[in-house]
């Protein structure tokens, strides 16, 4: 019996790639490159799946360029927001997501980002660096204290409480914003906030961990951004278009935030180029889940669900 024939958009970690192989007949992107979606009817002839990254615009034309033999398109990532459902669906594909496994690789990339950006490490970097230090002075690079502050998360699932749980260690109050409400025990005494914008205004430190909707696009605007206490710490490992990138760069430079922790961006890798003219912002190239421990489980994640749906059972983590 032959093998599920499958492309692969971007390179996987190396046991992942091992895996795919035993079972599958694989189509590797080896030298990493990003493949032109309007080649997909050519490059994946044949294949049965296509396997897509965060780093590939699955758009309706990207979907309608894939070869008629493809039924099934995973997604390594928790996100699906690359992807074209509505493409998806009407070309009865199905689309599988990594959720669970990178909780605690992105968590910890919130807390560097909040870190980062409160202890204005980048300054201090950039200074040694240049072999501009001098020494130790009483008033050099300081920064912004966290014990006793309050920190505003907006988007309470797995990473945002994984984040409340290293804050907590910080010596900061939990607050959040959620469309639900958790038990006293899973609060662990964090405080609700009956809507986010209530939320901002007690924000001595935003963490962003919503999903990405019509309603959170470019959320954290002028006008919200207004809201917040003067001052204050923004920290997004979300989803780049959470945040108005250019009211958000006003707000670094005209020091209503004091700091900022990114490690996503609105059409990246096309940085607003804005953020590199504020020394004040901690950026990251998307680093939140890129352990290889984290990689790999999502990989496998990708593999398991495949395995099922070849083996014509239900995709454990079926998006569509």
């Amino acid at each position: 019996m032959s093998k599920p024939r499958v492309f692969v958009m971007s390179t996987l970690p190396e046991a992942v790639e091992a895996r795919l192989s035993l079972d599958y007949d694989p189509v590797l992107n080896t030298d990493d490159h990003l493949v032109d979606p309007k080649t997909l009817g050519s490059l994946a002839a044949g294949c049965e799946a296509i396997i897509v990254s965060p780093a590939d615009v699955i758009n309706a034309e990207a979907i309608n360029a894939m070869p008629d033999s493809v039924r099934m398109v995973p997604t390594f990532s928790v996100g699906f927001n690359h992807v074209d459902l509505d493409a998806a669906k009407a070309r009865g594909f199905v689309v599988t997501n990594t959720p669970d496994v990178l909780t605690d690789a992105t968590a910890d990339t919130a807390m560097l980002c909040l870190l980062g950006a409160t202890k204005r490490v980048y300054e201090g970097m950039t200074m040694l660096r240049a072999g501009e230090w001098t020494g130790w002075k009483p008033t050099q690079l300081m920064g912004v204290g966290m014990t006793g502050k309050r920190l505003g998360i907006f988007g309470m699932g797995r990473i945002g409480r994984a984040m409340a749980d290293r804050a907590r260690a910080f010596g900061v109050e939990i607050h959040y914003f959620d469309t639900y409400t958790m038990s006293e025990a899973d609060a662990k005494g964090a405080i609700r906030h009956d809507s986010p914008e209530d939320l901002l205004t007690v924000s001595d430190m935003l963490s962003l961990h919503c999903p990405l909707t019509p309603e959170t696009t470019k959320f954290l605007d002028d006008r919200r951004i207004a809201m917040m206490p003067d001052g204050a710490v923004v920290v997004n490992t979300a989803r780049g278009p959470v945040i108005d990138d250019d009211a958000l760069i006003r707000a670094l430079k005209s020091g209503k935030i004091a700091a900022a922790g990114l490690d996503v961006f609105d059409g990246e890798p096309n940085v607003n180029a804005g953020y590199f003219d504020c020394p004040n912002a901690f950026v990251l190239p998307h680093l939140g889940s890129a352990t290889l421990e984290t990689r790999n489980a999502m990989g496998f994640r990708v593999l398991d669900n495949m395995d099922a749906f070849f083996a014509g059972k239900e995709p454990p983590h079926r998006v569509i």
